[in-house]
């Protein structure tokens, strides 16, 4: 009898009104002009798609990244890769990323400047000395995201004493299973200078593993693989292999699968059959290259090869990003505007240049251009844009959604909100991530509204298709 009355006295509190409301949510606020809570959703604007056909299939998504190695000298094919490097081109390559800025920079340590002793030390690092007339090239493969710098530091450098969120030394960032060829070492031995297929700087040593050419190329290469279709994916924990556990892997990184047939009934200490197997690129305590098997769990964001390049989920993929932390060259573990750009179209098996202007400029896909400021021009090019289509200003890149009530919208990673009013006054505020805005309020860097500053608008499709 006692716990037949337990049980009734529990449900009775259970089905009390008080308990069985769900609270009111709060209302929505924003300071973004012309923005309603429904279009932070993906279904917002995939539901007003006028079609969402395939865009392209597998092969011509390779034919794409083949035709943007081709034509873009930004981008870097490692397939053909030399094996030798002449000191000549080697030297360019790392004065290109680690020289003295311009104008005016900080340390953000102590807030002095950058002087002309400092940049000869950081020179010094970089141990250019030290190329011969030929280098041999060697190959690695990363086993851990690690930021890719202007020098082999990890002394973070402002532009102005206050700016402390941009670290003009962060280039961008790697990821697990990112190939390189490493070209160069740092006077101190900790930092590597190397090539991936995008980007050429400096990446600490302990965040790659070093193998043969062919080691790194059947890796890269093996047939099937998962990639990670969510904005970021653990592998699973694993006490028994440190070295793979809740390893974080961002959009667009893809693994080769493991035969679940050959592994087994257990995989570091965990029944593998709810979950993937992949093979890991390791590092052994020497450096080397290794591999360890690991496992994501079926539940996860992923994909058995590269996800179906339509509008429709195009769209779905870039609202995973929604509002995660600006993070300038992938700095605060996150991503900028062409990172963010870069990761979605990634999870397609999509290939471009790093930054804005690389990608802006580059002849690998359709492109409007415009003597800016050609606000005419931009304004009759608006009403032609599909959704994904990319829009450039100096500096800054959006992805374009659609269109409502006549009012372009995109979604893009943004560190200032400015625009202005109603009664024409400027409004300046704080985006810092991931943010759907209208496009025509806003204005660029130099004060001046975005559509006056458009210079480029680019189709991602191969040349022949639009």
């Amino acid at each position: 009898m006692r716990r037949i009355s337990v049980w009734i006295s529990v449900c009775v509190f259970c089905a009390c009104p008080a308990f069985a409301q769900s609270p009111q949510p709060y209302p929505f606020v924003t300071n973004v002009p012309g923005l309603e809570e429904a279009m932070l959703k993906p279904s917002y604007w995939t539901q007003r798609l006028e079609t969402s056909g395939l865009r392209m299939t597998q092969a011509q998504v390779a034919a794409f990244n083949r035709q943007a190695f081709s034509v873009d000298a930004n981008m870097h094919d490692l397939d053909t890769f030399p094996d030798q490097l002449a000191r000549d081109p080697l030297l360019a390559l790392i004065d290109r990323v680690s020289k003295p800025a311009s104008a005016a920079r900080y340390h953000a340590s102590s807030g002095q400047r950058v002087s002309e002793a400092d940049y000869a030390r950081l020179r010094a690092a970089t141990n250019r000395a030290a190329v011969g007339s030929s280098t041999h090239v060697r190959w690695a493969l990363v086993v851990k995201r690690a930021a890719m710098r202007s020098y082999p530091t990890a002394a973070r450098i402002l532009k102005m004493p206050d700016d402390q969120h941009l670290d003009r030394f962060q280039e961008t960032a790697l990821f697990p299973g990112e190939r390189l060829a490493i070209l160069h070492r740092s006077a101190d031995g900790q930092w590597l200078f190397a090539v991936n297929y995008h980007y050429a700087a400096w990446v600490r040593s302990d965040a790659v593993a070093l193998g043969s050419r062919q080691q790194v190329e059947s890796w890269f290469h093996a047939q099937p693989r998962l990639v990670m279709t969510g904005d970021r994916v653990l592998t699973n924990y694993s006490p028994e292999e440190p070295r793979v556990s809740e390893r974080a892997l961002e959009m667009g990184v893809s693994l080769p699968l493991v035969n679940p047939v050959s592994a087994g009934f257990e995989i570091n200490g965990q029944n593998p059959y709810t979950s993937y197997i992949v093979k890991m690129p390791v590092r052994t305590r020497g450096g080397a290259l290794a591999f360890a098997p690991a496992l994501i769990a079926r539940s996860r964001d992923v994909s058995v090869g590269y996800l179906p390049y339509t509008e429709d989920v195009l769209l779905r993929q870039s609202f995973k990003f929604l509002g995660e932390r600006y993070g300038w060259g992938h700095d605060y573990n996150a991503r900028d505007c062409t990172g963010f750009i870069g990761e979605v179209y990634k999870s397609f098996g999509l290939l471009m240049p790093r930054n804005t202007g690389q990608q802006a400029s580059g002849k690998y896909a359709p492109t409007l251009r415009f003597n800016a400021p050609d606000v005419p021009a931009v304004r009759a090019a608006l009403p032609g844009l599909r959704a994904g289509d990319l829009i450039y200003v100096p500096g800054h890149v959006v992805m374009y959604l659609g269109e409502v009530a006549g009012e372009p919208y995109v979604i893009h990673d943004k560190t200032v909100l400015e625009y202005l009013t109603e009664a024409g006054e400027r409004y300046t505020g704080t985006l810092s991530g991931v943010a759907v805005t209208p496009l025509t309020p806003l204005l660029a860097e130099n004060g001046k509204g975005f559509l006056e500053n458009i210079y480029a608008i680019k189709h991602i499709a191969l040349q022949e298709a639009r």
